[in-house]
């Protein structure tokens, strides 16, 4: 069957996030991007003009009916996400050499150009179409963990004396702000502000308000959060993110909110969840001793000319 690429257009949202949804019963777990990824990218802005994903070339790939089948997005300068339909995997080597073209960015080193994909151990069809293409996998990476909710047991959640267990109030931007405070200082970053979990709470498809669980300290600054949006065609929640203020750890926080979410995803009838991970050890036990007992792992293939 015929393909042919173009650029993204303004309206092509939608059925970029909708070949997510299609692609999950049918491709492994983390094959391509889970939906929240992808509206975090368009939603999750102070500014909705000036969107994460616009700012940099996107290629879709669509099929003689014009429906699309892969496209090409950056996530930072000098990488590239490859999302396709199985049914359409050889158009990959076309979709790399379009990311090497448009994509690339000048070398650190004696190279011109240098290209990030990150790749799943278990993808042995792109792993051979990048070493063909001069790639080399690097030592970094990340992992997707992956939990089924059917039968396995989960304790209830105890919360700890003096702090509440609730929801985010979104449509107060006072909350708002206490998120962006509590990412920056949990993830040691300088850069979240109120306004862009507002948009994203406001106009993500994905996102539940049930589902987006804070837990308050004693002079209501929140303490740690949990957020779970969910992907209702598949029934599939993802745990995004999961964090704690350095000042109110190892008090069993994250994980309270965590199994609270579980029971939650339950009441609405959720068969599974996902959480992606880095490679810190720590983190990864934390979620191994949660549950996820699914773990799969990738790693960034580099190619520097």
């Amino acid at each position: 069957m015929a393909v042919q690429s173009r650029p993204m257009r303004t309206d092509d949202y939608m059925p970029m996030r909708d070949l997510l949804i299609e692609t999950v019963p049918i491709t492994p777990i983390g094959f391509n991007w889970d939906m929240r990824r992808l509206d975090g990218k368009r939603f999750y802005n102070d500014n909705l003009i000036d969107d994460r994903i616009s700012r940099r070339p996107v290629q879709l790939w669509e099929n003689e009916a014009g429906e699309l089948v892969g496209y090409v997005l950056s996530e930072s300068p000098g990488d590239a996400h490859l999302q396709v339909h199985p049914d359409f995997r050889y158009i990959e080597p076309e979709m790399v050499a379009w990311a090497e073209e448009h994509l690339a960015v000048a070398g650190t080193d004696s190279s011109e150009h240098t290209l990030e994909i990150f790749v799943n151990e278990y993808d042995a069809l792109r792993q051979e179409i990048l070493r063909g293409r001069d790639y080399a996998k690097m030592s970094y990476g990340g992992m997707c963990r992956h939990i089924r909710l059917g039968a396995q047991p989960f304790p209830a959640p105890a919360v700890p004396a003096g702090y509440t267990l609730r929801t985010t109030n979104p449509d107060d931007m006072a909350d708002c702000q206490r998120i962006a405070d509590l990412l920056n200082a949990a993830f040691n970053r300088d850069f979240h502000n109120a306004l862009e979990f507002h948009h994203f709470t406001k106009f993500a498809p994905c996102f539940h308000r049930n589902l987006d669980l804070v837990m308050a300290a004693p002079d209501g600054s929140f303490a740690a959060y949990v957020g779970v949006p969910y992907d209702e065609v598949n029934r599939r929640g993802i745990f995004e993110p999961v964090c704690t203020h350095p000042e109110h750890q190892r008090k069993g926080l994250a994980r309270t909110l965590m199994l609270e979410g579980f029971q939650r995803l339950r009441a609405i009838g959720a068969l599974d969840a996902t959480v992606d991970t880095g490679d810190a050890a720590a983190a990864n036990a934390f979620y191994t001793a949660m549950g996820f007992t699914e773990a799969y792992r990738g790693y960034i293939w580099r190619k520097a000319w």
